[in-house]
């Protein structure tokens, strides 16, 4: 008797390892489905990840982060800066997203030049 008990604890144990498995292996996160907490420390772990070495394009970080919370472009001369926000801090329970509650992405014709407090100075520099 313990001993068919004991197998079927094993063999139970077994499949939750290999279903656990298989979401942590394939299962994406969605963004938008999130609640504002989680995507605000999900958008703050994948910008925290960041690295000027490692090339990263507009579409790449839209894919993974998701439409942004703001967004502005301009055109400077044959330059495209575009900058993007995305909420990473909370400040005021307002319902409003506004800049101070976010960190800014800064591109140059589509690659990831700058992040952070300065991306906007630096964008607003420009055209």
């Amino acid at each position: 008797m313990f001993k068919k008990v004991f197998r079927y604890l094993i063999l139970g144990l077994g499949v939750y390892a290999l279903i656990a498995t298989l979401v942590i292996t394939f299962y994406k996160d969605d963004p938008q489905a999130m609640i504002w907490q989680d995507r605000e420390a999900f958008n703050k772990r994948y910008i925290a990840k960041l690295s000027i070495e490692t090339p990263t394009t507009l579409n790449t970080v839209l894919e993974y982060l998701g439409s942004p919370d703001l967004t502005f472009a301009k055109r400077d001369n044959e330059q495209v800066w575009q900058i993007i926000f995305y909420r990473t801090q909370h400040v005021k329970s307002d319902g409003i997203t506004t800049m101070d509650e976010c960190t800014g992405l800064l591109f140059k014709n589509g690659e990831l030049i700058l992040w952070g407090p300065s991306a906007f100075d630096v964008y607003e520099q420009h055209g």
